[in-house]
């Protein structure tokens, strides 16, 4: 048997990566979206989806261990409407825990939506999140199902729980 299951300490950087994107795919397939993968990731976009003939959004999933830091490229991941961050955080011992944010949220920044200029450094200018057990609550209102929801043009309608 397999006893280790959620022991995400033990892959690499990539599978990890590998492990969050698929996760994001496969729900958002469930939640009836069609899902198209960008065959090379050189525009900050790891996915596109379809709700319907006219409506699509870009997805940039990114992955973190535990308490951390994790950022977005301004120039790859633009504030626009159709724009998300999918996030799944990764802590020993439990599943995954998968966030969905909108890119317009980084527009009032936040303790946990950060803008980093670094004008007159090295570093690109880019938008970031500050996940910390602090932090962790402010997390909340960007829960996976309450994102999934706003995609599908439901987010209107009162909280029903889980995606059926």
């Amino acid at each position: 048997m397999f006893t280790d299951k959620y022991h995400w300490a033990k892959l690499t950087h990539l599978q990890v990566g590998r492990y969050a994107e698929y996760a994001v795919k496969m729900e958002l397939v469930r939640a009836g979206l069609d899902v198209f993968t960008a065959e090379v990731d050189d525009k900050g976009i790891d996915f596109v989806i379809r709700r319907d003939s006219c409506t699509y959004f870009d997805i940039q999933v990114k992955s973190v261990r535990g308490f951390n830091y994790v950022f977005l490229q301004k120039d790859k991941f633009a504030l626009r409407d159709n724009m998300f961050a999918a996030v799944v955080a990764f802590f020993d011992g439990k599943p995954p825990s998968m966030y969905l944010i909108p890119a317009t949220a980084w527009s009032v920044p936040s303790a946990l939506l950060v803008d980093r200029e670094y004008a007159g450094k090295a570093s690109k200018p880019e938008w970031g999140i500050n996940l910390s057990a602090k932090n962790l609550p402010l997390f909340e209102p960007f829960g996976f199902d309450v994102g999934v929801r706003s995609l599908l043009g439901d987010d209107d309608d009162p909280p029903r729980g889980p995606i059926p």
